[in-house]
């Protein structure tokens, strides 16, 4: 069964970084497109950022881009966000997933919370 792990949220104040994983299990990792989204209070998810199969392309919301980074080690099965410069726009609970045989999967993970504030 697909499944996603997300770790590594916490409290940090604005300009703060945090680095964010996710644990993939159930499906071939290292053939997947892989996508980073996120869901603040009263608003729906959003999607912030995908990495392709093999970590050559990327591609970021405009409100990630140049601040955030995503990565992969596919020997882990694992996912990473590094999160810099974060705003308090920037609080939500973040998700990761997948693109599996063309589709973005129906499985999602308990995700982490990030809060930024002072």
């Amino acid at each position: 069964q697909v499944q996603f792990v997300e770790s590594g949220g916490g409290l940090v104040q604005p300009g703060g970084s945090l680095r964010l994983s996710c644990a993939a299990s159930g499906f071939t990792f290292s053939n997947s497109l892989m996508k980073w989204y996120r869901q603040a209070p009263g608003k729906e998810r959003e999607w912030v950022a995908t990495i392709s199969s093999l970590g050559v392309t990327t591609s970021y919301a405009a409100s990630a881009k140049g601040r955030f980074t995503i990565s992969r080690d596919n020997a882990k099965n694992t996912l990473y966000l590094q999160m810099n410069g974060l705003k308090p726009d920037d609080t939500a609970v973040y998700y990761c997933n997948a693109v599996i045989a063309g589709r973005l999967s129906d499985y999602w993970g308990q995700g982490t919370q990030v809060t930024v504030s002072s």
